[in-house]
């Protein structure tokens, strides 16, 4: 038990560790957060770029047709609208690009990666991975939080079994008949 709650206590104290870098720029006159990869930890980072990992998730992000439901729902909005609504990822290119259904030049990678084909959209854009890991570090946070109520209830559990171990070792140590 007490293994356990060391184990616990460990992977609480990385879960908010790597999770404590990263939050998305709030854009003035847009609905949402823009999402940098460089904002995030470099150990997330990492699980992200890596191109194994990546095209796993990115995988599961288009044949889980991700941004289908999306591109339905926007499908008739102008480009103001489009962009007031929602955050760009993977179903649309980062706010920087200026897109305006044609693309212009930036220096931000995530313009070029960006294509209209339902299964490469922003897909291979930083900020769909960045999203992903703002999507991430949300969970872990969460996932700390109930370990640390769960640690609680552990340490609380193991310091009573240790008492009554104590106890009841101290009340079997007396020869019959003696009385403390």
């Amino acid at each position: 038990m007490f293994l356990l709650i060391v184990l616990l206590f460990c992977f609480t104290i990385f879960a908010f560790v790597v999770t404590n870098k990263g939050a998305g720029q709030v854009l003035s006159g847009r609905g949402y957060k823009e999402y940098k990869l460089g904002d995030y930890s470099n150990w997330l980072q990492k699980r992200v770029t890596s191109g194994k990992n990546w095209n796993k998730i990115r995988s599961c992000l288009v044949d889980g047709k991700v941004c289908s439901k999306f591109n339905e729902t926007y499908l008739s909005d102008t480009v103001e609208q489009f962009y007031t609504e929602r955050q760009s990822g993977c179903c649309k290119p980062s706010d920087e690009c200026g897109y305006t259904y044609t693309i212009t030049n930036s220096s931000n990678p995530d313009c070029a990666a960006w294509d209209n084909q339902p299964d490469v959209l922003c897909f291979n854009c930083n900020s769909c991975k960045a999203g992903l890991l703002d999507n991430l570090k949300r969970d872990w946070k969460r996932v700390a939080i109930v370990n640390i109520v769960f640690l609680i209830f552990l340490i609380i559990v193991y310091s009573v079994g240790c008492c009554a171990f104590r106890n009841n070792r101290r009340d079997n140590s007396y020869p019959a008949g003696w009385k403390a």
